[in-house]
């Protein structure tokens, strides 16, 4: 009798140490047609429930909406209407409550094609007139320039358009997109950052990076989107090395906590977004929610922790042209007393990369 108990008390352990989390360590395949793209990030029907744990492999098309194919293209003359920044999703995350925490992992990001490209466009950018800054003075004019992949190198090559200047960038391709429906039921354009993610260009949400979301709606609705494969601080042009992506990322959720702004972390930062204009007031929220996070998950002060980040926090103008601006502030885990950022998931998720 003895030896049947205990046999079957070491099934269950094993069902439940090996079995169950098979269950919720799946890998699901999704690839979105045209059809199935979205233009604004709000109450869309979800393309496909996620557990948390779930590995997603999917795709995500260019902010051109996949119209520029060769050099000689002028996009305002193929992209329709309102079709900027495309995105794949929504996506249900099982479980997921307002309030709620969700967490991406960034496992892979791979450009799809031998190219990216990038363009000024008329009435946008961070040195010209905009919708936002009206002056009279006549807008850029349109240009393109074709950025080719050395996958070899991790390069893409910059031609300069007037003359023979090129050079090899270091390619480091990120998600210029990422986001979940925002609060009160909105629908926002895809070029619009804000607290629910979004636009953010932010160069950080790069492979190894773990992303984490405030959940405004039921299954939270996750978004991605906007693939770049190089972008200096600012994106002051508008556009960043533009590229559809394949994409390989893991989701979790946190029930016990929630936040208010998106939060980056990788292997050596912390980091809070803001994402509001003028671009002070982005600056303060995202400092604001990094002191915040090093009270809440370091133990530290709020004045201590204000006095830190004063002489090692680190900034990052990720850009300054969309309709909210976009700000990051960061920290170096070195610098921080013994703790763990939502009880070290990022570690975890780290580790159970392929």
């Amino acid at each position: 009798m003895k030896t049947k108990l205990f046999t079957s008390i070491f099934e269950s352990l094993l069902l439940m140490f090996f079995v169950v989390p098979l269950i919720y360590s799946q890998t699901l395949k999704y690839t979105p047609g045209s059809e199935d793209l979205k233009y604004t990030f709000g109450h869309h029907k979800p393309v496909l429930t996620l557990k948390p744990g779930t590995t997603l492999e999917t795709w995500i098309q260019d902010s051109y909406d996949g119209r520029v194919t060769k050099p000689t293209d002028v996009p305002s003359e193929l992209i329709p209407q309102d079709h900027d920044n495309p995105q794949t999703g929504p996506f249900y995350i099982d479980g997921a409550e307002p309030g709620n925490v969700l967490v991406v992992h960034i496992i892979d990001l791979q450009p799809d094609k031998t190219y990216g490209f990038s363009s000024s466009f008329p009435h946008f950018g961070a040195l010209t007139t905009t919708e936002y800054t009206a002056l009279l003075h006549e807008p850029l004019p349109e240009k393109l320039w074709w950025y080719e992949i050395d996958r070899t190198k991790g390069t893409v090559r910059y031609k300069a358009l007037t003359g023979t200047h090129t050079v090899e960038i270091p390619m480091s391709p990120f998600l210029g997109c990422i986001g979940v429906a925002p609060k009160r039921g909105e629908w926002r354009w895809t070029v619009t950052p804000e607290a629910y993610g979004g636009n953010m260009d932010n160069f950080n949400i790069k492979r190894g990076a773990t992303v984490y979301l405030p959940v405004n709606v039921e299954g939270a609705l996750l978004y991605i989107g906007d693939g770049h494969l190089a972008q200096g601080e600012g994106e002051i042009i508008g556009t960043a090395v533009e590229a559809s992506m394949n994409v390989k990322i893991k989701v979790e959720l946190i029930k016990d906590r929630s936040i208010a702004w998106p939060r980056v972390e990788d292997d050596d930062y912390i980091m809070a977004v803001g994402s509001y204009r003028p671009l002070e007031d982005a600056f303060r929220i995202a400092y604001k929610e990094l002191i915040l996070w090093m009270t809440e998950d370091y133990g530290m002060d709020t004045y201590d922790a204000l006095q830190l980040a004063s002489q090692v926090g680190e900034v990052d103008l990720a850009q300054v042209v969309d309709p909210n601006y976009t700000v990051v502030a960061k920290i170096r885990k070195k610098y921080l007393p013994k703790g763990q950022a939502f009880g070290a998931i990022h570690e975890q998720m780290r580790s159970g990369e392929p």
